[in-house]
């Protein structure tokens, strides 16, 4: 794909950043689903870990100014978290396995504990700094245990937006012989 086509995808997925937790919020399953996370995510299995990393720094940031979602204080942790979900899901697909739809999985795969790891670091270092309260355990509670609904959602919506999006030939098909 021309840098064009990718800036353009960025750009669309930035905008989702914005878009998507609005709507989610409106109907309380925000918080719950992590729907910021989605088009983070896709952007970068789409175009790349640049743009990946772009979207995952920009996307909140431009959420929160523009709807206070997330607040300014969830930042801390949200830009590492997405910023390497980009950044790594990026650098995945670049693993060919011979099947689209398993490197999507891999990558996404990858590219979401990366993220939770960063997320959590950064959260650690804030409470670190603020109140000197923190812990594995709380790590694991907020990272994993309470977002396996965004976890399912992620998994399913994706490799789901993914294939269509290559179907549409939006994207370039990775394996055109082997799965037309």
């Amino acid at each position: 794909m021309s840098t064009i086509k990718k800036s353009t995808l960025c750009a669309m997925c930035i905008a989702l950043c914005y878009v998507l937790p609005i709507a989610f919020h409106s109907i309380g399953l925000g918080s719950i689903l992590s729907p910021m996370h989605i088009p983070v995510l896709l952007c970068g299995l789409v175009c790349g870990p640049f743009f990946g990393l772009i979207c995952g720094i920009i996307g909140p940031c431009l959420s929160s100014l523009l709807s206070g979602m997330p607040p300014v204080m969830m930042l801390v942790r949200m830009i590492p978290e997405l910023a390497v979900y980009g950044l790594a899901g990026g650098m995945m697909m670049k693993l060919h396995t011979g099947r689209t739809i398993s490197d999507v999985y891999i990558s996404l795969t990858a590219a979401m504990i990366a993220g939770r790891i960063a997320g959590g670091i950064a959260t650690a270092v804030f409470f670190a700094v603020t109140s000197g309260v923190y812990s594995i355990a709380l790590w694991m509670t907020g990272y994993f245990v309470e977002a396996v609904p965004g976890i399912i959602a992620h998994l399913v919506l994706v490799p789901v937006l993914y294939m269509t999006l290559e179907r549409a030939r939006v994207i370039p098909c990775r394996y055109v012989a082997a799965e037309s």
